[in-house]
């Protein structure tokens, strides 16, 4: 079968960090991560499938590590060589199409008994991501025993399957995993007004969900790109501003006054950072109100940045990851409701994946959202 697969090569990984530096997305050209073919991954016990990727999504997490921007921290949680592809619609061999939950928590690793985070159903809080019968892995797509979805065949659980209504299409479903980290994140915020940071996919399906789960809730987002803009007010968004106009939006909303380094006095009681950059954290510290909150929804990786106002506004910082498996039904139910397949831009084989992920690098600047592989092209060659 055909599979994209990232091994452990120092010296590709060191040219990836330097090739993505130079341009977005390039780490694909020279890095560790090549185009080949190899067997179907193993069954690991008998409440595993086999799946038949249909369509999967590149993501920020994706692109972090393919130009060798991601955290060193996930070493002990990922295992070599591993097939990317973690936002993923496909077929079981009976035909049921289905999404994946991708995070391998205590059930998935038969782990006995699971950790208190798993017995509690916060799957995302999982504290054996390294232990139990598969290879270390956090999620599908970053571990050896299930492969991932940039390829034609994968392996997942019978508690990481969440069917699609034949009224789903395959375009929308892919958007249901990152949809379900945005119903997440919204069901953490309790604000009566908040700023959303970022209008990437994550950003946008983030304000939607909000929205959707807080009628009355004000949201102010910052987007960068005419069809961000566009499509964040679309979405929900009451107010939709460049994020240079942000710090002051924020500041007239709130009757805030604003000192010499820029911070404001006042600010929004929940910002929500769908970004995770230091540009994106330290506007965010700006504008969040003394005893506000701070949502890191985006990756963040490896940062600098100046926390004295962290500690002297009281301001809380969370992170956010992932979901739990609840979030996926909200997420299915609303990829339908908003039509969630118009989000999803381009779709490329996998032998075009340097493109496609020089697409996905460069999504906003070139007016896209969502790009994905479509491996249905892929799996008829194999059929045949």
């Amino acid at each position: 079968m055909k599979a994209l697969v990232f091994s452990r090569k120092p010296a590709k990984y060191a040219a990836a960090v330097l090739a993505g530096q130079l341009s977005p997305g390039r780490g694909a050209k020279v890095g560790p991560l090549a185009l080949r073919d190899v067997d179907p991954p193993d069954l690991p016990g008998p409440r595993w499938v086999h799946v038949r990727p249909r369509l999967a999504g590149i993501c920020g997490s994706d692109l972090a590590t393919i130009d060798g921007t991601s955290s060193r921290w996930f070493e002990p949680i990922v295992s070599f060589p591993f097939t990317p592809g973690h936002e993923v619609v496909g077929d079981l061999d009976d035909g049921t199409r289905v999404a994946i939950v991708p995070v391998l928590s205590c059930v998935t690793r038969a782990v006995h008994p699971p950790c208190f985070a798993c017995a509690r159903g916060e799957i995302n809080h999982c504290e054996r991501l390294a232990y139990g019968d598969l290879e270390p892995g956090l999620q599908c797509g970053f571990c050896e025993s299930t492969g991932g979805g940039w390829s034609t065949r994968m392996v997942a659980h019978e508690d990481q399957l969440v069917p699609v209504p034949d009224s789903l299409s395959d375009e929308a479903a892919v958007l249901v995993e990152p949809m379900a980290c945005a119903v997440h994140a919204a069901a953490q915020v309790t604000a009566s007004g908040v700023a959303v940071v970022g209008a990437g996919t994550l950003g946008l399906l983030t304000i939607a969900a909000l929205r959707a789960a807080r009628a009355g809730v004000e949201i102010v987002a910052a987007a960068k790109h005419p069809h961000q803009r566009t499509l964040a007010a679309s979405l929900g968004a009451d107010v939709v501003v460049a994020p240079g106009e942000l710090d002051r939006t924020i500041r007239s909303r709130t009757s805030s006054m604003r000192l010499d380094n820029g911070q404001l006095t006042g600010g929004v009681d929940a910002v929500v950072d769908c970004v995770g950059s230091a540009e994106s954290l330290a506007q965010a510290l700006r504008i969040a109100s003394p005893g506000g909150t701070i949502h890191v929804v985006g990756m963040p990786g490896v940062t600098a940045v100046d926390l004295t106002p962290l500690w002297q506004r009281e301001v809380a910082l969370r992170g956010t990851y992932a979901y739990e498996r609840a979030d996926f039904d909200t997420a299915m139910a609303l990829a339908a409701e908003l039509d969630l397949g118009r989000l999803l831009t381009a779709s490329y084989p996998l032998r075009r994946y340097e493109d496609a992920i020089a697409h996905a690098a460069t999504a906003g600047a070139r007016g896209a959202v969502k790009i994905a592989f479509d491996l249905r092209s892929e799996r008829e060659r194999e059929r045949r």
